[in-house]
């Protein structure tokens, strides 16, 4: 089997910053092929912000490939904002960033909330996606949410689920989401900052087929884990801004005229294979492709290999 790795490093050619609201400006890069096929890297958290890994599942001579931080993380400004920040909100900025960029229509590739916020664009703006690559299916339904943060995957991590418990106390311990949402708004800072650790090395800890110690570390880092932590639990308690909690189930048929790939690993705790199953089986002509060996990461060897398998194959459909 042919295994696909990244491409090298490179650096934009195009970077700034998007006033896309009073509040928010939206930071924004391109790399690649000035020339290439529109693709948009769409981050996972929500608040997890983008990393120049991301322009590397391209390849740079046939892709120009768009990065961007949401609102409230990364090099969005300001950080950690929860006010006027909600899915539409985003899919908005989206539509901003293809106009500021002068680009008709673009593929979208999005994993974990990525694939939330991917569906949300695409079924709101069909007639702008050629394409969609999307990994680790999650739908954020009451399912979906409760398996996680509240029981389901505290079964097979219970020691890394017990430091995620020992933060709420026993009287609040019947709605985890509730409770960390109360303590990531507080205005003191120290219980902010605590809940906030707790509530990403969770997720942290639990991403990966054999967990790895340095991405816990790295995301368990003050900046990073207050802007994922409140900004994820602000969407999560909002219930997604969706009209339903099936609605990106519900509005497929907008959409199914448009290729899409799902990359799905087996053994995703945070986002479990159900999920791309059901969503592959409502959206004809779709591809659902799991791989045996992995979990949720967009960095386990098998996610990356089969997600350039296929930007490499479907760049060559694009340009036709």
């Amino acid at each position: 089997m042919n295994t696909k790795t990244l491409y090298p490093e490179i650096e934009p050619y195009n970077k700034g910053h998007l006033k896309v609201s009073e509040l928010h400006n939206i930071y924004y890069e391109e790399s690649g092929n000035p020339q290439g096929v529109p693709v948009i890297f769409i981050h996972g958290g929500p608040g997890g912000g983008s990393s120049p890994m991301y322009r590397r599942f391209f390849n740079p001579e046939k892709w120009r490939i768009i990065l961007f931080c949401q609102r409230g993380c990364g090099l969005s400004q300001p950080f950690s904002e929860l006010r006027e920040n909600t899915t539409w909100d985003l899919v908005s900025d989206m539509e901003k960033i293809r106009e500021h960029l002068n680009i008709e229509k673009w593929a979208l590739f999005g994993g974990s909330w990525g694939s939330t916020l991917s569906l949300a664009y695409a079924q709101t703006h069909p007639e702008r996606v050629n394409t969609l690559f999307l990994r680790g299916i999650f739908l954020l339904r009451h399912k979906e949410l409760q398996w996680f943060y509240q029981e389901g995957a505290s079964r097979i991590f219970p020691d890394t689920w017990e430091k995620y418990v020992e933060t709420i106390p026993e009287a609040e311990r019947n709605d985890f989401i509730s409770a960390y949402y109360k303590r990531l708004t507080s205005d003191d800072s120290q219980t902010r900052m605590q809940a906030a650790k707790a509530w990403t090395i969770w997720e942290a800890s639990t991403s990966f087929l054999i967990q790895r110690k340095n991405h816990i570390e790295s995301c368990s880092e003050d900046q990073f884990a207050d802007a994922f932590a409140r900004i994820e639990c602000h969407y999560f308690i909002n219930k997604g801004f969706f009209k339903s909690d099936g609605q990106l189930l519900e509005d497929i048929h907008k959409i199914s005229h448009i290729p899409c790939v799902i990359v799905q690993g087996r053994y995703d705790v945070v986002c479990p294979a159900e999920s791309a199953w059901e969503l592959h089986k409502k959206y004809p002509g779709s591809i659902l492709e799991i791989v045996e060996d992995a979990g949720h990461s967009v960095k386990e060897d098998g996610i990356t290999s089969k997600l350039i398998e296929y930007t490499d194959s479907w760049v060559e459909k694009l340009t036709m």
